[in-house]
């Protein structure tokens, strides 16, 4: 890991989590993504959801899977910064989009929008702290 060096020297607030706790708010986090974000895609596959409610979906994905390669990769913080305010915007968009449809989907977003909304003020404290 030859990011951790990088990562440690950064000028964090006080309040920052561990990485093994954000490590494993992310393993609880996964099977919860991986599970609906598969159910809404299955369901706009078989066209018993429109694809414009899968959409922020996707959107969200391929933002979240970007944020490790441009923070830990580029060591990009504004990028990151940007990225992950997507990857919040998007949780809205989804919630939003899918709660007619598939409630159940829309619930199981809040522990994701919960994390993202600490993550996203985290990103952007680190961000200003060493800009």
């Amino acid at each position: 890991m030859d990011w951790m060096p990088w990562y440690e020297s950064l000028a964090k607030p006080s309040w920052t989590p561990a990485p093994a706790t954000i490590g494993l708010i992310w393993q609880i986090l996964y099977p919860i993504i991986l599970v609906s974000f598969g159910f809404v895609f299955v369901q706009a596959f078989r066209r018993k959801l429109p694809w414009l409610a899968a959409l922020p979906f996707a959107l969200n994905l391929l933002a979240n899977l970007s944020f490790t390669p441009i923070q830990f990769g580029l060591k990009n913080l504004p990028l990151a910064s940007v990225d992950i305010l997507i990857v919040w915007v998007t949780i809205l968009w989804m919630i939003a989009a899918i709660w007619r449809h598939y409630r159940w989907i829309a619930a199981a977003q809040v522990p994701y929008l919960v994390w993202v909304s600490i993550a996203t003020v985290l990103q952007l404290s680190i961000t200003a702290m060493n800009w």
